[in-house]
């Protein structure tokens, strides 16, 4: 583990001037910033009404004093602090020639959200957590030159929030997307989880990958079934990670008996109203 710290503003500071144009003078002015590997920033402090765009840019600006930095987390905030589809990212276009010693990387929030054309030799996880990941941030990922990664996390989401595409889009990606190190594939947080968990099982990394993680979304014992029927397939699958879903105590009972270490923890019920069937996944709003 490295050396972790987290900065942010809260919204005392926020009235006091601060925001996103003051946040990199600030941890450069932190004595203990040079010995920090894992730089994690939280609020901005307007994340809902201001863009990190200068946050990003300070940190291309300066890239010689981040370079002792492997690990960024951008928008790492709670719901009182702003829901995850309020959160204003940025441009990433020049981050990657700006950090060529990152080894990872997780963003938290899609709207405005761009990852421009990616090209990393060091990069090894990759994570995007919000509400609803729209396509033009898929493709992005999709042609993305990224030899050493090794885990993937990519929370769909829904419509509402952002995510413009269908189980196709995901295929398409899975098809033409070219990670030959990847070990940990995350596709989850989705309202079509049965419809992805289906993809996936179809698609060339499940031959790869030691983790397989379809949690936070809308799995149902029809997504349990082709599971059940699909791993034993795969006997490189160590983890099955399929926490928060819509599965019965009996599929769930089935699932843990495959030979994989199974997450079936937090089930949920579905709900009916006016005759339909609601079920959400984890994170959207």
């Amino acid at each position: 583990m490295g050396n972790t710290k987290k900065y942010a503003y809260d919204y005392d500071d926020y009235d006091a001037g601060k925001g996103p144009s003051t946040m990199v003078e600030e941890i450069l002015a932190d004595p203990e910033f040079p010995q920090v590997t894992e730089l994690v920033i939280g609020s901005w402090g307007s994340a809902c009404e201001d863009d990190c765009q200068e946050i990003l840019d300070g940190i291309i600006a300066n890239k010689e004093r981040f370079a002792h930095v492997d690990s960024l987390f951008i928008g790492d905030m709670d719901y009182e602090e702003c829901e995850v589809s309020w959160i204003l990212q940025g441009n990433y276009s020049a981050l990657w020639a700006a950090m060529p010693q990152l080894k990872e990387l997780t963003i938290k929030g899609s709207m405005d959200l761009e990852l421009g054309e990616i090209c990393h030799e060091n990069l090894e996880s990759l994570a995007i957590i919000c509400g609803g990941l729209p396509v033009s941030v898929i493709r992005s990922i999709q042609k993305a030159k990224l030899p050493c990664l090794k885990k993937l996390v990519l929370y769909i989401g829904i419509d509402n929030y952002g995510f413009d595409g269908d189980a196709d889009t995901i295929r398409t990606f899975l098809e033409e997307s070219d990670f030959p190190k990847l070990e940990y594939l995350g596709i989850e947080d989705s309202e079509i989880q049965d419809e992805l968990a289906e993809v996936v099982l179809n698609s060339k990394y499940m031959s790869r990958i030691h983790t397989l993680d379809l949690a936070n979304g809308t799995l149902t014992d029809r997504g349990g079934q082709l599971l059940l029927e699909k791993i034993p397939m795969y006997p490189n699958i160590r983890v099955l990670d399929l926490h928060y879903h819509y599965m019965s105590d009996e599929m769930g009972e089935k699932l843990k008996a495959l030979p994989a270490r199974v997450d079936v923890s937090d089930p949920n019920e579905q709900e009916e109203y006016d005759g339909e069937i609601w079920m959400n996944a984890m994170l959207t709003e």
